[in-house]
């Protein structure tokens, strides 16, 4: 029995998996995000270890064979930084965090993330670790020196379970991992200026590493000293493997709080003159990788919608059926993010916008232009990375009917959507039972899938709307560079 773990930005989920793959439990507890002025975001580490330990603690708590083993999996980017022991030396500073944004406004002009792009085949962002860690070498500089370890989500969780660190590779890609020799680029660290800060980055570890539940750790969970964990790959990759991406070509869309597209590709090859946007993933296998457009749009922006005409989001598919295809004339621009968007291109000061409103228009209609205009996104991503097999999808998002139908109409192809709970922490499970040498019935899980059909005259009608879009888009961005 293993019980997969993914820590969200806003949910800790945890499922526990049996030997032939089948879903047991689940369970899941909220954690805080802190908003703070300047666009700032951060978390509390004690907090989300907190939420760990009460899934963890209330799915073993109801299992009918004892635990094997604990996958984890949860969000990446952002900056975690810590202690030798792993206590954090300051909040943890969220993936959704915009104080970089001058900043990596400033890398844009200079060339500076053309130069790491070309390096990695990842963009930079505000909330990446390199303009995060750029930030604060200038502005709070005490919190690296009291730092031993600047990584990420999973492994900081990892380290206070196990008291080692290990960054995944897949975590290690942003953005300083040359993916041809899966080892940090020392030019791309010193076009940031981050080359007196190489020791705070940990190597990634090797393919297949099993870490063992420590005390301190066994004491927190209440499982078993000595208990294997592994520590990745972070969600999005995780999620594309519990989705069922297995073929080069083949893709996944995670229609979550933000929008994460990913395409597998064999080999690490990629464009180096093109837009430097995206990330290089690596993943457990050395010859698999995905070429990953994580927008930030998604969910949120539906929330915000809602909440913006007083509708719940439980209402919005029916708002969504009542507007109908097109939404009454209009259209959107869905960049709500604080801190911008970061694929497939990259520009913090992108913002929403709304046209073709009138006195005719309801509020049906603003929430399917938004909802339309995040699907319209979607294919931009996924054409940027190169989808031409399979599509899966998975997140809150296709929980929609009618949102789903939207999406396979605007992408002109068959959506598969598991039928299984917890697809990131599936996918965790999945790279756990391989680095142990006892896989588990992955065909079984692909097997309960549901797919949705596009329709030929919505595919007809979106593909003039996309071009509308598409255009729309080139113009917002010339006003956004003025």
């Amino acid at each position: 029995m293993i019980i997969g773990v993914d820590i969200g930005t806003s949910l800790t989920k945890a499922v526990a998996f049996d030997r032939h793959g089948a879903s047991v439990a689940q369970a899941g507890a909220a954690s805080g995000l802190d908003r703070l002025p300047g666009g700032r975001v951060e978390q509390d580490l004690e907090e989300v270890l907190g939420t760990v330990a009460r899934v963890v603690r209330e799915v073993a708590s109801g299992l009918p064979a004892p635990v094997t083993a604990l996958a984890l999996t949860g969000q990446g980017d952002g900056l975690w930084l810590r202690d030798e022991r792993g206590r954090a030396v300051r909040p943890a500073v969220s993936w959704l965090d915009g104080r970089a944004s001058a900043l990596v406004a400033k890398w844009h002009r200079d060339g500076t993330a053309r130069r790491v792009f070309a390096r990695t085949g990842s963009g930079v962002f505000p909330g990446c670790a390199a303009a995060l860690l750029a930030h604060l070498d200038a502005e709070e500089p005490e919190s690296l020196e009291a730092a031993a370890v600047a990584g990420y989500c999973v492994d900081a969780v990892a380290q206070r379970l196990t008291g080692t660190v290990a960054v995944d590779v897949s975590d290690a890609s942003l953005p300083f991992l040359d993916p041809r020799t899966r080892r940090y680029d020392d030019e791309a660290l010193e076009a940031c200026g981050l080359g007196h800060r190489r020791g705070l980055l940990a190597e990634p570890a090797a393919p297949g590493t099993v870490l063992h539940l420590d005390a301190a750790g066994s004491a927190l969970l209440g499982l078993p000293e000595g208990l294997p964990v592994t520590a990745g790959p972070f969600d999005m990759p995780a999620c594309a493997m519990g989705a069922g991406v297995r073929e080069p070509g083949d893709g996944v869309l995670i229609a979550g709080t933000t929008l994460a597209c990913q395409v597998l590709r064999s080999g690490p090859a990629f464009d180096p003159d093109g837009e430097p946007a995206g990330m290089m993933l690596a993943l457990p296998d050395r010859d698999r990788y995905l070429r990953a457009m994580a927008a930030m749009v998604g969910t949120a922006g539906l929330d915000w919608a809602c909440e913006l005409v007083g509708v719940g989001v439980e209402d919005a598919d029916a708002l969504l059926a009542e507007s109908g295809r097109g939404a009454g004339g209009v259209r959107a621009l869905p960049f709500l993010a604080e801190s911008g968007e970061r694929a497939p291109f990259v520009d913090s000061a992108a913002r929403s916008r709304f046209t073709g409103l009138s006195l005719q228009n309801t509020r049906a209609d603003v929430i399917r232009a938004l909802c339309e205009s995040v699907a319209f996104a979607a294919r931009h991503c996924l054409e940027a990375a190169g989808l031409d097999g399979n599509l899966y999808a998975c997140g809150g998002g296709v929980r929609s009917p009618e949102w789903t139908r939207i999406f396979a109409d605007v992408l002109g192809r068959p959506i598969t959507i598991p039928d299984d709970p917890g697809v990131g922490a599936r996918g965790a499970v999945i790279a756990c039972a391989r680095a142990l040498g006892e896989p588990v019935d992955e065909e079984r899980w692909w097997a309960a899938a549901r797919t949705v059909e596009p329709t030929e005259e919505g595919t007809e009608f979106y593909q003039n709307a996309y071009t509308e879009y598409r255009s729309s888009l080139d113009l917002a961005r010339t006003a956004w560079a003025a």
